[in-house]
């Protein structure tokens, strides 16, 4: 998904809730305190024409403290009523304080201009972003006010402006709020520091003058908009150490970090009617004034309170590969930074501890932290009745660490795996020493997307989280368990099932050939099928009067497998997909009918635990609430998640569509790194093949990291010719390969189908839709986001584009993708907030919308085209 601007007509939702018209005004002159008032004075403009990049008209006056924006989204919002297609201008008075030669340097998204002392010295209207401008030495004076004026325009997309200077001698720096002046003859009275306290709970008014106790009912004249969302307040107070700062209770926690640092900006406007005035009885004028959010409250789900060492993740991990004996590993681990060249830590007690399965970025980790590189320790028991080296074998396994691994016990390393999304294993029993504790360590490199590292498959993880791209997950992020096993044993299963004859085909993986093999599959508790075999040749059960697994019966036959000495469980579903061709038009087909797709977007992501859900029950959580509103398929976007994740889409009946993980996008891939992810897309696609809900492999999106399209896609293809092959979500944002079985074409808010069918490959809106709804108390400290401040309109508003949907499959589409289930850091446009706190639609109105969609859309010719 990329971020476009906002609807026009939810910007002026916004624009009209904030009662734009009452910021244009100049305070009045007369009015001001005797105090000098540090900041700036802010004039917001749209442009004449999208492109424009003028000052055509003027919608408000503000106050700025100082200039270094990580995001002007909600400031120009609340100013004008959209984002895109504006201007600001900025003016006073800048004081140095050291005498000599100071540089200036601006980094922005879009164009800017700086003036200092009426002299031109940065011009750099530009549409482009964030690249460094910096000026020639300016002479100026400790002491001595200069006149400063900076001018911006925002185009589309993204906004911020960072002002810094490099003083004489000095390092450089932004701009303090201390540097600068308001221009002569500009009185302000106004707030002069807006902070969000770090309680979460409290908004900070800072003023110049000595305030008079505030009159009862003051808060009914301010409105504060905060990352976004327009906020409720409670009452007002001065507060007792400072009465020169009015304390606002907020009825709702803002949402922060652990370092207080979180971005996202407070914007409080007054409205000069709420009889606030300094203790000398000068009134205070209306005022529009910004300032940081200091919040440490942290967002988490109602699962994460729940969540100890001791019930970290403790269901069986691999659901279509089971075996009774096994222990988990999840738990308190000791835990340490570490450096490139460090031998591991053998032996030495680690300083700190982390919260297995977690990653160390997340909340529930104990940790909150990113690291490059890492270790891990910790001790485990083999139990005496395993008979470990007495004809068996211990596995110790894995479900996933981002990104390279290395693994330890007693000191000798017996894996070394890279990839972020797939499981791995080592038989570790060469490794055990006598007596019962054993030491375990887990050295880890994630590079994410540095930009000297390797550039591996990483999704939407970043190390500079923002708009679309979210806060990385490095390490350990899923199971690890031990289990006994026998020295020829299976590492999977799979299990291919034949629809048109009735047969399950089933083939054991990672064992040596000629061992003996026999499957038998269950009803329930009534056996139905067995056949027998040995290994190196795939066996078939014939399946009699097979119960098909489709969404609205998602019918699963148990599986019993034995393999020498090695006995597991696993199960299978009997269903077929493929693109047909219905009354001469390309159509997606489920066990020979056809079947319309209506997905969301799934990023996977959790406010406490990044990519890992804090539990088992949140995992399904998700994915329950598709079937409750209505889906009959889920995209897992550019995230591969747990087997047990799959093993509740096959359960619950989900169609998936799985993306493979993006290389970020911008860059284009070495032929390492090409490598590199086509060897983590086979993982991928080979651990997964035996699951009923996947429907669909999804190679590229919107064109990041893409190369060799077709290539790649036909790849993709011959490896598993039992699934669909999506060659590239948003063919409109990315090149079309010619290759596998979908066109999918991108369309935001309403949805859209390939411009130019080729008659051959089924068409499908691959995503559409971000309609916001920021819920105070349950967002994140939002910095861009499609944001709709009228809760009452949101389900209508989705039920509209619902009706678009159905208009394309008039014309042959067979599948939309709403962006998107759930809230995810700064995105605003999920079904359910990021806490999983709030639904924010009409669950029954979705449900029964949806639900006559696909039936009607899965008809050979769907009803009321025209």
């Amino acid at each position: 998904m990329r971020i476009r601007p906002l609807r026009h007509r939810l910007s002026l939702l916004l624009a009209a809730a904030l009662g734009l018209a009452g910021l244009a005004a100049v305070p009045d002159a007369t009015a001001a305190d005797s105090t000098e008032v540090h900041g700036l004075k802010g004039e917001y403009y749209t442009q004449s024409a999208p492109g424009a990049f003028d000052f055509a008209q003027l919608k408000a006056t503000g106050f700025d403290p100082q200039l270094d924006f990580g995001s002007l989204e909600s400031r120009l919002n609340s100013a004008t009523g959209r984002s895109d297609d504006v201007s600001v201008r900025w003016t006073g008075r800048i004081v140095p304080e050291k005498t000599g030669a100071t540089t200036f340097s601006i980094t922005g998204d879009n164009g800017f201009r700086l003036w200092i002392d009426g002299k031109l010295t940065i011009d750099h209207w530009v549409d482009d972003w964030d690249r460094e401008q910096t000026s020639a030495p300016v002479e100026l004076t400790a002491g001595k006010a200069y006149d400063i004026k900076v001018e911006y325009f925002e185009h589309y997309g993204g906004s911020n402006l960072h002002l810094r200077w490099t003083p004489p001698g000095g390092a450089k720096s932004a701009v303090p709020q201390s540097a600068f002046l308001l221009p002569e003859g500009y009185a302000y009275n106004g707030a002069i520091a807006t902070t969000v306290l770090r309680d979460g709970r409290t908004l900070r008014l800072d003023f110049a003058q000595t305030l008079a106790k505030p009159a009862k009912g003051l808060t009914d004249h301010l409105d504060a908009v905060i990352g976004g969302a327009k906020w409720p307040l409670g009452a007002a107070r001065l507060d007792p150490d400072d009465p020169k700062s009015l304390l606002v209770s907020l009825k709702e926690p803002v949402v922060g970090n652990k370092t207080g640092t979180a971005p996202g900006l407070a914007d409080v406007r007054y409205d000069g009617e709420g009889s606030l005035a300094s203790q000398d009885g000068n009134v205070v004028n209306a005022f529009w004034s910004s300032g940081a959010n200091h919040s440490t409250y942290e967002l988490r789900t109602k699962w994460a309170d729940d969540v100890t060492p001791a019930n970290a993740h403790r269901e069986y991990p691999r659901p279509q590969l089971t075996r009774d004996a096994w222990r988990n590993l999840n738990g308190s681990w000791q835990f340490a930074a570490a450096k490139a060249g460090e031998q591991p830590p053998v032996g030495r007690t680690l300083g700190e501890r982390i919260l297995v399965p977690y990653p160390v970025e997340s909340q529930l980790s104990g940790l909150e932290r990113h690291e490059d590189r890492m270790w891990y320790r910790r001790t485990f028991t083999v139990p005496a009745g395993w008979k470990v080296g007495d004809g068996r074998r211990l596995r110790l396994n894995f479900g996933a660490v981002d990104w390279r691994a290395e693994v330890y016990v007693n000191g000798t390393k017996v894996a070394e795996h890279q990839g972020g999304y797939d499981k791995f294993s080592a038989d570790i029993t060469d490794a055990l020493k006598p007596g019962r504790t054993q030491e375990l360590i887990v050295g880890v490199y994630d590079p994410t997307d540095a930009a000297n590292g390797e550039n591996p498959p990483i999704g939407k993880q970043r190390l500079d989280p923002g708009g679309i791209w979210y806060t990385p997950t490095s390490g350990i992020w899923q199971t690890v368990w031990l289990e006994p096993v026998a020295s020829d044993h299976v590492d999977q299963l799979k299990l291919t099932p034949n629809v048109d004859d009735g047969t399950l085909t089933v083939e054991p993986r990672g064992v040596r050939d000629g061992l003996p093999v026999t499957a038998t599959a269950y009803a329930g508790k009534r056996k139905v099928a067995t056949a027998t075999g040995r290994t190196g040749a795939p066996l078939t059960l014939k399946i009699p009067h097979a119960r098909l697994w489709s969404p609205d019966d998602p019918y699963l036959y148990d599986l019993k497998v034995s393999v020498g000495q090695d006995r597991v469980g696993s199960y299978f579903g009997m269903r077929s997909i493929s693109v047909r061709k219905v009354n001469g038009v390309p159509r997606t087909v489920l066990n020979g009918k056809p079947v319309f797709m209506m997905a969301t977007l799934d990023q996977g992501f959790w406010p406490d635990g990044l990519y890992t859900a804090p539990s088992d029950e949140a995992l399904a959580y998700d994915l329950k609430m598709h079937k409750r509103m209505g889906f009959n398929s889920v995209r897992k976007h550019i995230k591969v998640e747990p087997d047990r994740w799959f093993y509740w889409a096959d359960r619950l009946g989900l169609m998936v569509w799985q993306d493979m993980p993006a290389m970020p996008a911008g860059v284009n891939p070495s032929t390492a790194a090409r490598a590199e992810y086509e060897r983590e897309m086979k993982q991928m696609i080979d651990e997964h093949i035996s699951s009923p809900s996947v429907v669909m492999w999804v190679v590229f999106n919107e064109g990041w990291g893409q190369y060799d399209i077709g290539r790649v896609a036909s790849q993709a293809k011959s490896w598993d010719p039992t699934r669909l092959v999506n060659n590239m979500s948003g063919l409109n944002l990315g090149a079309d390969g010619g290759a596998g079985d979908i066109m999918d074409e991108h369309g935001y808010p309403s949805p859209a189908l390939p411009p130019h069918p080729d008659g051959r490959r089924a068409l499908v809106s691959g995503e559409y839709g971000g309609l916001g709804l920021g819920i105070p108390g349950h967002a994140w400290s939002v910095q861009q986001s499609y944001v709709d401040v009228d809760p009452t309109t949101y389900t209508d508003d989705y039920l509209e584009k619902l009706t678009e949907v159905h208009a394309l499959a008039c014309r042959g589409g067979n599948g939309a993708v709403y962006t998107q289930i759930s809230d995810v850091e700064g995105e605003l446009n999920g079904l359910l907030t990021y806490d999983r706190k709030v639904v924010k639609p009409d669950v029954s109105r979705l449900q029964a919308a949806q639900t006559a969609l696909i039936d009607d859309a899965s008809r050979p010719v769907p009803a009321g085209c025209a």
